[in-house]
C-alpha cells in the first residue's frame, strides 16, 4: 500500500512487451503525429497568411488546429519515447502535467466546437445579422471563453485528482495519464470528491452537446428551405465538416468514458483511448479540407508559392 506522497513516478500501460512490435508501434505513432503536425500546421499557416480566410469560421478553425496540435503533442511523444527506450515510467510531475494539459486542450476543443456550431447557425439561419453577431471582438471573446473554460476545467480536475490519497500502487492502465485510470488508484473512500466534480463537468458537457444538436436542427431546417441546389451544396460544404468533427470527437470520447464497467478491459480501453485522443487531431485537417474548396485552393496556393520560392534561383 502506498499513498500519493510516496509516489515519485507512475508506470504506464505498454501496447506490447515484444521489442519488434514496440518499434513498429513507435513508427505508427510517429507517422500519425507527423500527419497531425503537417495537416494542422498547414491549416494554421494558410489561414494566417491568406487574408481571404480572415473570417469568423476560419478564425475558429485556426484555434481548433492549435488545440489539436496541443492535445496530440501531450500524449503521443511520451508514448513514442517509452516504446523507443522500452520503458513504462513517467514522473509524478510529468503525469500531473499530462493530465492538466490533455484536459485543457480537450475541454477547450469541445467548448470551441460548441462556439463553431453557433457560428454556422448564425451564418445560415441569420445571415443578415452575421457581421453584427460575429464581429471581430465577439469572435475573440468567444474563442477566449472556450480556452478559459478549458483551462478552468483542467485546473479544477487536476488539483482535485492529485489531492486524493492514492493507495492502489502506481500502475496506470493506460498509455497516458488518464483521470479514470488514476481514480482506480485512489482509496475507495476518497474518490467521491472527484465524482461530484465529474458529475458537474458531465452536466456542462451535456449542455454544450444539447446546444450543438439544437443548432444543427435549426441549420438543417433552414438548408432544406433553400430553393437552389447550389445554395444547399454551399451550406452543406461549410456545415458537414464541422458536424463530422463533432461526431468523431463526441462518439469516441463518450464511448470511452460511458461504456459499462463490465465490458471494460485493458485492451479495449487502450484502443478507445487511441480513437478519442490520437485519431481526431490527425483526421480533423483532412475532414475540413475535403469539402472546403476555398481552403483547399488556399492550401495548394501556399504550397505552390513556397515551392516556387524554394526552387527559384536568385539573379
Amino acid at each position: 500500500m502506498s499513498n500519493s506522497s510516496s509516489i515519485t513516478q507512475f508506470l504506464l500501460l505498454a501496447f506490447t512487451d515484444t521489442r519488434e512490435l514496440q518499434l513498429f508501434q513507435f513508427w505508427i505513432f510517429l507517422g500519425i503525429n507527423l500527419a497531425a503536425l503537417l495537416g494542422n500546421g498547414l491549416i494554421i499557416t494558410t489561414i494566417a497568411c491568406d487574408h481571404h480566410l480572415h473570417t469568423p469560421m476560419y478564425f475558429f478553425l485556426l484555434n481548433l488546429s492549435l488545440l489539436d496540435l496541443g492535445s496530440i503533442s501531450t500524449t503521443v511523444p511520451k508514448c513514442m519515447a517509452n516504446s523507443l527506450w522500452d520503458t513504462r515510467a513517467i514522473s509524478y510531475a510529468g503525469c500531473v502535467a499530462q493530465v492538466f494539459m490533455f484536459l485543457f486542450f480537450v475541454s477547450a476543443e469541445y467548448f470551441l466546437l460548441t462556439v463553431m456550431s453557433y457560428d454556422r447557425y448564425v451564418a445560415i439561419c441569420r445571415p443578415l445579422h452575421y457581421g453584427t453577431l460575429l464581429g471581430t471582438r465577439a469572435c475573440v471573446n468567444m474563442a477566449a471563453a472556450a480556452w478559459g473554460a478549458g483551462f478552468l476545467t483542467a485546473l479544477l480536475h487536476t488539483a482535485n485528482i492529485f489531492s486524493l490519497a492514492l493507495c492502489q500502487g502506481n500502475a496506470v492502465q493506460q498509455f497516458f495519464c488518464e483521470i479514470p485510470q488514476i481514480l482506480k488508484l485512489s482509496c475507495s473512500h476518497s474518490y467521491l470528491r472527484e465524482l461530484w466534480l465529474l458529475v458537474f463537468g458531465s452536466c456542462l458537457f451535456f449542455g454544450s452537446f444539447v446546444f450543438i444538436v439544437v443548432s444543427y436542427v435549426q441549420i438543417f431546417r433552414a438548408v432544406l428551405r433553400i430553393p437552389s441546389d447550389k445554395g444547399r451544396h454551399k451550406a452543406y460544404s461549410t456545415c458537414l465538416p464541422h458536424l463530422a468533427v463533432v461526431s468523431l470527437f463526441v462518439s469516441t470520447g463518450a464511448f470511452a468514458y460511458l461504456k459499462p464497467q463490465s465490458s471494460s478491459s485493458p485492451s479495449l480501453d487502450l484502443v478507445l483511448a487511441v480513437l478519442y485522443s490520437v485519431v481526431p487531431p490527425a483526421l480533423n485537417p483532412l475532414i475540413y479540407s475535403l469539402r472546403n474548396q476555398q481552403l483547399k485552393d488556399s492550401v495548394w496556393k501556399l504550397m505552390s508559392d513556397s515551392f516556387q520560392s524554394a526552387t527559384s534561383c536568385p539573379p
